[in-house]
């Protein structure tokens, strides 16, 4: 990836909806080439798609937190991939290093939201026990 795409890339991150010509003025290439190199780009994987970004707060989901789940010996990633995807308001979520197994980035209403989706997340039993972290204030946000 050369320093134009990077450019590219750096405004298609700032604005996914920036068009081919808005782009082209602003690393002084033609809009065809800006469509080519988004081409490229997307056909070698660099870009996988493009999405709108949502205010959580506007949408009712005032309380973001950190979960740490604890599995039960034996259990494989793609059943825990597979229970999580269940669950709305998990957005992301990591099988990680260290004490536990997976850590799950959710989203709810309010923190007794939260608590009944940690219940429902233990109901299986495969999950053994959490550890959360309710988030206070994003510092830095790409």
């Amino acid at each position: 990836m050369d320093e134009i795409d990077q450019q590219i890339v750096a405004l298609l991150v700032e604005d996914g909806r920036r068009s081919y010509g808005d782009i082209a003025k602003r690393v002084a290439l033609s809009a065809p080439s800006v469509k080519r190199r988004v081409d490229a780009l997307r056909a070698r994987g660099a870009i996988t798609g493009f999405t709108a970004r949502l205010n959580p707060d506007a949408l009712g989901q005032t309380t973001e937190a950190l979960v740490e789940l604890f599995y039960a010996p034996g259990t494989l990633l793609d059943e825990v991939a597979a229970r999580l995807r269940e669950h709305p308001e998990v957005v992301e979520a990591w099988s990680v290093t260290g004490d536990a197994d997976a850590i799950a980035r959710v989203r709810t209403a309010s923190n007794a939201e939260l608590e009944r989706l940690i219940m429902r997340l233990q109901q299986d039993g495969s999950v053994r026990r959490t550890r959360s972290q309710v988030v206070l204030s994003q510092l830095v946000g790409r």
